[in-house]
């Protein structure tokens, strides 16, 4: 898997953060966070905010993970369809957990506004089809929506409308989202931290976690030291280490998922791909998406793997298949290729919860973690202050394990998506 150091976003980074030396020595806190992604950034923030002391253990760098590494999508809703979330929370509650997931994207652009993150925050997002039936499930979707949950915002695009904002004809139509929009993840991630740290709360980088004693108050050491708190967020999602807390370790699959950045586009060049400047992806089970930077990079992202390689040839096949979306692309270089994990549960919906009465917990957003985990953070954070009911609603989601234990789970894992990569190309 390609490094963190290989990042488009590492190069345009544009936030410093003041001291995040290692924790050395013990401290007894409020509240302890462990993971420097939008989620534990998000909680320290919202902690401090409301008088907490909050410290914030970060194995490596902030914003090293997911947070920092992602195609920085804001988008509404979840990874997988509210009828999912419907079979636990009922009607009623899959429509509050829906409207949540629009005050996660209202809350990005609050963040970034009021903290004056210089992220790049842009609004429009499409999802394309390229199959028959990927044009009945949006129809089906855009009726859905409107008659069950009473939103209007998806926009349809037939064939041609679709072209005039993605000038590729692979596409047959598709669904536009001018509430969703796309942002630099590692300044955006940095962005929160150094809000959380103007609050007042202490991050400390190199600081990974290597065991976590629960009770009142909860212990939890590093290397370095060691932190009481009477409140744990584990926020490491897809890094959190499996010793830290093994209970939730087969609720979550960390899939390897891709991007590469290619060199600044000409204007001619944005003229013939996204004019109006939308981050799109497809309809597919493993799908592919895009968007341009604010140089006007094409950061095109995809592809799967179940292990710490990346997949063979990737480069070349990515390559391929961007320049086969857009012909003026042709022979473009790429300046840059990385990877990371995502957090995927096993029926696509995020998954909070407790540990205890004391340690709080959010993960397995399924490809829609940065605008969700933001608000989780937010959501943990009124927990802790006991309005605990918004949260609540989340923990009442049905989350299943992975089949076929740790031995097991990761090929089965691989059959089925091969099964589902196969359909794609039907």
């Amino acid at each position: 898997m390609a490094s963190y150091v290989e990042s488009y976003y590492r190069d345009t980074r544009r936030i410093t953060l003041n001291g995040t030396a290692p924790l050395a020595g013990q401290r007894k806190v409020d509240v302890a966070i462990v993971g420097g992604g939008v989620t534990g950034c998000s909680a320290a923030l919202h902690l401090a905010e409301r008088g907490y002391d909050v410290v914030l253990l970060e194995a490596e760098r902030i914003g090293w993970g997911a947070s920092g590494r992602s195609g920085g999508q804001i988008l509404t809703g979840f990874g997988t369809e509210l009828g999912v979330l419907a079979k636990s929370l009922g009607c009623e509650g899959a429509g509050r957990a829906w409207e949540m997931s629009r005050e996660a994207v209202r809350l990005t652009a609050d963040l970034v506004q009021r903290h004056e993150i210089s992220c790049d925050l842009k609004w429009g997002v499409i999802e394309a089809a390229l199959k028959p039936r990927h044009l009945s499930a949006f129809r089906s979707t855009i009726q859905e929506m409107r008659e069950s949950y009473s939103y209007e915002g998806y926009q349809w695009l037939d064939r041609e409308a679709l072209y005039e904002r993605v000038r590729s004809r692979a596409y047959l139509g598709g669904i536009y989202d001018p509430y969703s929009g796309h942002l630099h993840p590692l300044n955006y991630t940095l962005g929160l931290a150094r809000a959380a740290q103007m609050a007042g709360a202490t991050i400390y980088e190199d600081s990974a976690v290597q065991k976590l004693d629960s009770g009142r108050p909860a212990r939890l050491t590093t290397s370095g030291g060691a932190i009481e708190a009477d409140f744990v967020v584990l926020a490491g999602n897809a890094y959190l280490g499996g010793d830290v807390a093994p209970q939730l370790r087969g609720k979550l699959m960390p899939v390897g998922n891709y991007i590469i950045a290619t060199e600044p586009l000409s204007e001619d060049q944005v003229a013939q791909t996204l004019p109006c400047d939308d981050a799109v992806s497809d309809a597919n089970f493993v799908l592919d998406y895009f968007h341009l930077s604010a140089d006007r990079r094409m950061l095109y992202g995809g592809h799967v793997s179940y292990g710490r390689k990346a997949p063979r040839r990737l480069r070349q096949r990515m390559v391929g298949k961007l320049e086969k979306l857009f012909p003026a692309l042709a022979g473009i270089d790429i300046d840059y290729q990385w990877g990371g994990l995502v957090g995927v549960t096993f029926n696509r919906a995020p998954h909070f919860g407790r540990l205890g009465d004391n340690v709080y917990f959010s993960q397995g957003y399924s490809g829609h973690g940065m605008a969700l985990a933001g608000l989780s953070g937010k959501l943990m954070a009124e927990a802790i202050a006991g309005q605990a009911e918004r949260f609540d609603l989340y923990t009442r989601l049905s989350h299943r394990n992975f089949p076929g234990g740790d031995r097991l789970r990761t090929p089965l894992l691989v059959l089925a998506t091969n099964f589902y990569r196969m359909r794609d190309l039907l």
